[in-house]
């Protein structure tokens, strides 16, 4: 599989990232808690270059707290601020504030030391689409500063918003990358809901859900669907989940396709459970 995906506005996006760059104190990353490896950008890595950067891991309450854990340990091993959150806890965003501080402070006091007046903390926000950036900016704000919804793609422009007298903070539209070689990103990404539905078979997805719960999560796929680990058939498995959860069709027949939507529902809610699709010893694989 290689899904290629970059449409105009996000070649645009990228020219405007790198164009406001200069105006901005620090980068804040967003990556998916879920999968951060596959939720990183390879792209920005270019685009950033030398700018600070600190990273908020998003949707944290849907994601292996085990593994979220092992994950902040592992940016910590590498100097790289880092903040898992959940962005309707209070509590987690006064941590993406405090660390934020601790980032843009050298700017601010490298200003006030040649004698100009300081100023609030100018951060960029980036990710890929639907990794939660207008969720934690409305957050932050303490009102609907940015649009949001449960589909990629919904920031079109660039726009500067004032977080109370601590920041401003430059939105983006989601960037990725112009094609996923490796197909394990790929259905990562489509599992969590970055890569829209219509771009990868939804039953494809399912495939490679379920095979993953088999090897990582078999005791939350067996309470949930009544599957065990060891079933390899997956036309039974289809089968056996939508007779379990009513997808069927006016025959009574199960219907596929409605077990796949079901599936993924489940997933991108936390309904099987709280689940990480990559943990960081998948770094050294992946490369």
């Amino acid at each position: 599989m290689q899904v290629q995906w970059f449409p105009g506005h996000m070649a645009k996006a990228r020219r405007e990232v790198e164009g406001n760059l200069k105006l901005v104190d620090f980068v804040i990353e967003l990556l998916d808690a879920r999968a951060p490896l596959s939720s990183e950008n390879p792209m920005l890595h270019q685009i950033v270059q030398n700018k600070d950067k600190m990273v908020v891991l998003m949707k944290r309450d849907l994601a292996d707290p085990n593994v979220t854990a092992a994950w902040l340990t592992y940016y910590k091993e590498r100097n790289i601020p880092a903040v898992a959150v959940d962005a309707s806890n209070r509590d987690d965003m006064k941590q993406v504030v405090q660390l934020a501080k601790q980032l843009g402070k050298k700017k601010i006091d490298q200003l006030v030391a040649k004698g100009m007046k300081a100023r609030p903390h100018r951060a960029m926000i980036l990710g890929i689409p639907n990794v939660g950036k207008s969720t934690l900016i409305n957050r932050l704000a303490n009102r609907k500063a940015a649009k949001t919804g449960d589909r990629p793609g919904i920031t079109k422009q660039q726009l500067w918003i004032k977080i109370k007298k601590d920041f401003e903070l430059l939105d983006t539209p989601g960037i990725l990358w112009p094609k996923f070689e490796d197909q394990v990103v790929g259905y990562r990404l489509a599992s969590i809901g970055t890569i829209k539905d219509q771009v990868i078979s939804l039953q494809d997805i399912v495939v490679f859900v379920i095979k993953f719960l088999q090897r990582k999560y078999p005791d939350l796929l067996l309470e949930r669907y009544g599957v065990e680990a060891d079933l390899d058939d997956m036309v039974e498995i289809f089968e056996r989940i939508g007779k379990k959860r009513g997808a069927l069709e006016s025959g009574g027949e199960v219907d596929f396709d409605k077990v796949s939507e079901l599936v993924l529902r489940d997933l991108r809610s936390g309904r099987i459970g709280r689940i990480s699709l990559e943990d960081p010893d998948d770094v050294s694989m992946e490369e």
